[in-house]
């Protein structure tokens, strides 16, 4: 049975220490996770975002059962369902986490802590080290590994998790970034536009990484070179502000 929950409708009044929150979670065919999702988001989230990017199952309808405003994205991608999403985010302050149940979101208050403490722009939650063994293959792992120092020797700034997909960010830096992306390249190019921003603090933080419900919709080898390229080609094109 699912039960409705009316305060990700916009009616919750209870900011958090005056920030609005918005939490965004692009979704394809995630009708398993989405409901243990939003079963745990804290009741001081202002709204939930779930952008469905053509999911062909329940995902749209089980999220707007627990209150989430679902907007549909009928162009299929990773970035391009967050594009759509950050178009229709109102909060001060943004979280994004994934569909699938892997990022914790009871872990959200402990990351907007840590925001405010560090006095950061842009939060990286990072998977790493990976406390549950059965989240992460080794393939995974070092192809992280790889796309992560490939990051931080190019962009002159250390990276522990170039591939998270929860981040904790001010609405107003979006402004000054330049996102291209509509694929999985998306997660590190928001991070490369957030560090290459003299006006962007920028900071670290570890989570708790868990077992992904549903279907995997990564293609390791594929996504990964090409998200290797991506890198290459966003530090040698002109950068344009």
């Amino acid at each position: 049975m699912l039960f409705s929950h009316p305060q990700f409708n916009g009616y919750n009044n209870s900011l958090y220490k005056d920030l609005r929150i918005t939490v965004i979670i692009p979704c394809l065919n995630e009708e398993q996770g989405i409901e243990k999702v939003l079963r745990r988001m804290p009741a001081f989230v202002d709204d939930v975002i779930v952008v469905d990017n053509g999911s062909t199952d329940r995902t749209a309808e089980v999220a707007e059962s627990f209150g989430a405003k679902v907007i549909r994205e009928h162009v299929r991608g990773y970035g391009r369902a967050y594009k759509r999403g950050f178009s229709e985010a109102t909060g001060d302050i943004i979280i994004t986490l994934d569909g699938d149940h892997s990022y914790p979101p009871d872990a959200i208050s402990y990351l907007l802590e840590a925001f405010l403490h560090l006095q950061v722009d842009f939060l990286n939650a990072s998977r790493f080290p990976v406390r549950d063994r059965e989240a992460m293959s080794f393939k995974h792992k070092f192809g992280n590994f790889v796309l992560s120092l490939a990051m931080s020797l190019l962009y002159f700034r250390w990276v522990r998790d170039s591939q998270s997909g929860m981040w904790v960010f001010r609405r107003s830096i979006l402004e000054g970034f330049v996102l291209e992306s509509d694929g999985m390249a998306f997660s590190e190019e928001i991070k490369i536009e957030a560090l290459r921003s003299s006006n962007v603090r920028f900071s670290e933080i570890s989570i708790l990484y868990t077992s992904r419900l549903g279907e995997i919709k990564l293609n390791p080898w594929r996504d990964g070179f090409f998200n290797l390229y991506f890198l290459a080609k966003k530090r040698f094109a002109p950068w344009r502000r």
